[in-house]
């Protein structure tokens, strides 16, 4: 029997040798500085607030003073994917992660649109609401059709951005999602996959769960994790037909048309791809780094999957100093 809660993101002017030495590939194992204090759920449940905004009652989470930087979940995930990455790098920006519309813990309304191009308004009227004008934006899965979306539709909110697996314009949604959005428009994903690991968290774990699909690591995702994903879309009938809402938003490709715009942008923008992922397409990190006019390269993990970022949370802090690091360089250069 269940007995588990249902409670709980400028240019391109910096000579390219210069950036190249700041965004040099590092070797997968390089050491990163540890950091003390990692949020568990509970503790990451008792940080959670709500802006309470046309578009529903956002849940967020924030660590951190400075600059911002906006951090963008996967599906069927939850900001709880980035307590890693917000530990670490709290000392350094204002870390802001969200709950998608449908997703995790935001209230949203029996109608409001969830597709990624309301997603893109809501988090406009999330950072206003907050007072931030510009951010730096790091994105995983669904999260990175937002933030390529945010991108050419807001560039002056978009100071870099640090892309890992997730939509590109030629392969979005990818073909292993269409079961999953097949479902969803039957009203079934819910009840059907996510329901049982949620009970069973080995499951969850096992090579038919999304430890298995998603997660290099066997011991991943945690039970604390399953439970912070799972538990609030499985609480109300409305909620199960917003994350499915979600999944159908999916379809069709919001990114159709986009490259040339991409091709425009000189945002500085870097790519980290787990190569293991069977989820998204091997070619999409060198699409990516080839299309972005402001990219600053690829960093291949050859062993991991599509959530990685949970699971290798100093990778993420790394990767975003550096670029954020070369970005400021850039800035005082302007001056």
């Amino acid at each position: 029997m269940n007995r588990r809660r249902f409670l709980q993101f400028a240019g391109g002017g910096l000579a390219t040798g210069t950036l190249a030495a700041c965004l040099a590939r590092r070797p997968d194992h390089a050491a990163a500085p540890v950091v003390s204090g990692e949020l568990d759920a509970s503790s990451f449940h008792a940080s959670r607030r709500y802006a309470k905004l046309r578009s529903g009652e956002i849940a967020y989470v924030e660590r951190g003073s400075g600059p911002a930087a906006l951090f963008l979940h996967g599906f069927p995930l939850n900001s709880f994917q980035w307590r890693g990455a917000l530990t670490r790098l709290s000392p350094y920006r204002r870390c802001i992660a969200a709950d998608f519309m449908g997703m995790g813990y935001t209230r949203v309304a029996a109608n409001q649109d969830v597709g990624p191009k309301a997603q893109v308004a809501m988090l406009i009227e999330l950072l206003d609401y907050l007072g931030v004008h510009d951010v730096d934006v790091v994105a995983n899965d669904s999260g990175c059709t937002v933030a390529q979306l945010l991108l050419v539709n807001h560039p002056q909110r978009v100071r870099t951005l640090l892309l890992t697996n997730g939509d590109t314009e030629h392969d979005s949604p990818p073909p292993a999602l269409q079961p999953v959005i097949d479902l969803a428009r039957q009203g079934r994903f819910v009840d059907e996959w996510l329901a049982p690991w949620w009970q069973d968290p080995q499951l969850a774990r096992s090579a038919a769960g999304i430890g298995g699909m998603c997660f290099a690591d066997p011991t991943q995702p945690t039970d604390e994790a399953i439970d912070t994903y799972f538990g609030p879309l499985l609480s109300s009938a409305h909620r199960k037909a917003m994350a499915h809402a979600y999944a159908v938003g999916l379809e069709p490709n919001v990114l159709l048309g986009i490259e040339a715009e991409l091709k425009r942008s000189k945002t500085p923008t870097r790519i980290v791809w787990g190569m293991a992922d069977t989820i998204f397409s091997k070619q999409s990190p060198d699409y990516w780094a080839g299309t972005f006019g402001g990219s600053r390269g690829v960093r291949k993990l050859e062993s991991s999957k599509l959530f990685w970022p949970e699971e290798r949370p100093d990778v993420i802090a790394e990767e975003a100093r550096r670029l954020w690091n070369a970005w400021a360089a850039q800035a005082a250069d302007w001056r």
